[in-house]
């Protein structure tokens, strides 16, 4: 089965079990992937909590959670290695005005030729033109 990039929100929701039915329907096509930088943001968020975009409402028993699921990430998902991405990231960045995380989403996406999907809320408009620049899906979810 081919892969999808999810991204921090979307990541949350998986690991958390409880994903919208529009990221059941991907999970359904794709097996999930992410990047080393939106993992980090929802570890950042987890760490931070409360008050963090991600996790800020959550209970902190929910947070711990999450936290545990994060220490022990599911072989299921994958993370693309940096050492593999940071120099098409380089490219990217410099070609399209991306920012570091923007710019490993859309090289992800291109390595592992893999859709990218992204929140709604956090729908880029530098990384979705990145995307469709080089012929790459790229697809918001509502939440």
């Amino acid at each position: 089965m081919s892969r999808a990039i999810l991204d921090d929100h979307l990541l949350r929701d998986l690991l958390a079990d409880d994903p919208l039915p529009a990221l059941i329907e991907v999970l359904a096509a794709f097996e999930p992937a992410t990047t080393n930088h939106y993992l980090y943001r929802l570890c950042r968020s987890v760490v931070s909590a409360p008050g963090a975009a991600l996790t800020g409402a959550w209970p902190a028993e929910q947070r711990r959670a999450l936290g545990a699921r994060l220490l022990e990430l599911p072989a299921s998902v994958e993370v693309v290695p940096m050492r593999t991405l940071a120099f098409r990231m380089a490219e990217i960045a410099g070609g399209h005005r991306l920012s570091t995380l923007g710019a490993e989403a859309v090289a992800a996406a291109e390595h592992l030729d893999a859709p990218l999907y992204v929140w709604s809320g956090d729908d880029g408009p530098r990384i979705r033109a990145a995307m469709a620049a080089l012929d790459r899906t790229y697809r918001p979810i509502d939440r």
